[in-house]
């Protein structure tokens, strides 16, 4: 797993979202995460997601493994420093459900939390913005 890709699935609508995308990126010094804004047209097919699926959560992908929420998180994390850490961190009973349990605050907050300008905003032909939905999920 460390040395997997990722394929990270984000709202590119949300400025919050955005930024801890380029955040990741940043820490990204391997390359090994590709960044999908859910607007982006095709990727709900590309990764069999719906559009409630990416309204609720950020979704990570891996040449064996799917996860969302906390979870994707907490994988993105261990492929971008070549680690286990994260996801052996995420198991322990009680650290699951506690980061569950932000995850679904921040995402509740989202526009309370300082962002940048999201995605689609900047990268307007990346994006398909027909739902007018302004939900965050990462």
């Amino acid at each position: 797993m460390p040395h997997d890709l990722v394929d990270l699935v984000f709202d590119g609508q949300c400025g919050f979202c955005t930024r801890a995308a380029y955040a990741i990126k940043r820490l990204d010094r391997r390359a090994r995460i590709r960044l999908h804004p859910a607007q982006r047209p095709g990727v709900h097919e590309r990764f069999s997601l719906t559009e409630t699926d990416t309204q609720q959560a950020a979704w990570a992908f891996t040449h064996d493994r799917s996860a969302s929420g906390a979870e994707s998180i907490n994988l993105v994390l261990d492929v971008t420093f070549g680690t286990r850490l994260f996801t052996q961190l995420y198991r322990i009973p009680g650290i699951h459900s506690l980061q569950d349990r932000a995850y679904e605050w921040v995402a509740e907050h989202r526009y309370l939390l300082r962002g940048t300008t999201p995605w689609c905003q900047s990268h307007p032909d990346d994006c398909h913005l027909e739902t007018g939905t302004a939900s965050c999920s990462l």
